[in-house]
């Protein structure tokens, strides 16, 4: 079985990491989540949506440095709770983020091109696909560059935002628990990129040690980013003004007075979403090549590249599915398919890192927090906007059912 080649050291996880994570939750999730959740209640719902993250991201980096390969919790539910549960994780993953990559697609057509948003949003898929070919290496370089330039602009956002902060917007009350937990489980979209570092476990050099450090600093790097952002979003618009924002920062530097920064702005969240799809591509075409290479999909998808060292093939088919969706489907509706069925991956993660024991020599109760990942997971999954969770659990049945039916 073909290898891939570990390049990667710590910092080159967390970028990928961060990559990931920055741009989808500040530039598409939170005006939904303001309108599911009020005031004071959004950021209730960032701390939730947080602290479930760092449960799934303690279960994920264990497991991970158990189990360093391609394939996630794919891997992890094969070998600690059977093929089945396997199967279910990482059919989850794949089609759910296969839609949040449709998502991040069609965002950068909207900011770039609102009149051609779809033709846009094809053509970043196929230049995404195109860099991600080349190597994990470019991938972690070319994120790089997009993690910098978008911290910069979430920087000039906050400071700009800053001096319109007003903390009677803030101070207001906020919707009901049921709004409150949508709005988490809407969220929880915009921190799950980290588990693009555990996808990439057969890239990172000594992944016992890389990944357990990289996983936790990215995610405690993004929700310190995030919680800065919403208290200027809420402070500057008010809870009703950013419910209805279609850009929510972009109107934050607007309506603190300095309308001339909002070019520079929209050119940041094109930059943002890039390097969002740019780290999510690679993580499902990881996913698939370890459900190819055990035939719960296509072999035809199990074969990594010669020279580049990738596995090409999956990529080039998750990229042909991704610009269908992308042709057929809208952003919000993508956000919470992918939410419902992510959330459900990484049920299956706490649950497979409960069968690990307690660690020796770790401060963390890591059991505990396996079983609040847990029962985290599945209250923001049943919570989600009734659509988003029938179309979720749909899919998931169909993919048990044809599991069932080939195994007979």
């Amino acid at each position: 079985m073909d290898q891939l080649a570990r390049r990667l050291g710590v910092p080159d996880a967390v970028v990928i990491g961060l990559g990931s994570m920055l741009g989808a939750g500040v530039f598409v999730v939170f005006a939904p989540a303001a309108a599911a959740a009020g005031g004071i209640g959004l950021l209730v719902a960032l701390a939730l949506a947080g602290f479930i993250a760092f449960c799934n991201a303690t279960s994920s980096a264990r497991l991970a440095a158990r189990y360093p390969e391609s394939g996630g919790t794919y891997v992890y539910g094969r070998e600690r709770l059977g093929p089945f549960a396997g199967f279910l994780a990482g059919w989850g993953f794949v089609v759910g983020k296969t839609a949040s990559c449709a998502a991040m697609a069609l965002t950068i057509g909207a900011y770039l091109w609102p009149g051609q948003a779809r033709l846009v949003a094809v053509a970043a898929v196929v230049a995404v696909t195109a860099v991600n070919l080349r190597g994990v290496a470019k991938t972690a370089t070319a994120t790089r560059v997009l993690v910098l330039v978008v911290i910069a602009v979430l920087i000039l956002v906050t400071v700009a935002g800053a001096t319109g902060v007003q903390v009677s917007r803030i101070d207001q009350p906020g919707g009901s628990a049921r709004g409150v937990l949508t709005a988490a489980g809407l969220l929880f979209f915009a921190f799950a990129g980290y588990a693009r570092i555990a996808t990439l476990g057969e890239e990172v050099r000594e992944p016992e040690r890389t990944i357990p450090r990289a996983v936790p600093l990215a995610l405690g790097v993004v929700l310190t980013i995030y919680l800065l952002l919403a208290v200027v979003a809420l402070g500057v618009l008010g809870p009703a003004r950013l419910a209805a924002s279609a850009a929510p920062l972009a109107d934050v530097v607007s309506a603190a007075g300095l309308p001339g920064l909002e070019w520079l702005v929209r050119a940041g969240a094109t930059v943002a979403v890039t390097g969002v799809l740019l780290s999510l591509l690679a993580g499902v075409g990881r996913t698939t090549l370890a459900m190819a290479r055990r035939r719960d999909l296509p072999g035809a998808l199990d074969a990594v590249h010669p020279v580049h060292r990738v596995p090409h093939r999956a990529e080039l088919a998750v990229a042909a599915v991704v610009i269908l969706v992308v042709l057929l489907g809208d952003v919000r509706g993508a956000i919470g398919f992918s939410a419902c069925t992510v959330l459900v991956y990484y049920a299956i993660t706490n649950t497979a890192a409960l069968t690990l024991g307690r660690d020796r020599g770790r401060r963390l109760p890591v059991q505990s927090l396996a079983v609040a990942g847990l029962l985290g997971c599945l209250l923001l999954a049943v919570s989600l906007p009734r659509t988003s969770v029938l179309a979720g659990f749909a899919v998931l049945a169909v993919g048990a059912a044809g599991y069932a039916l080939r195994r007979r």
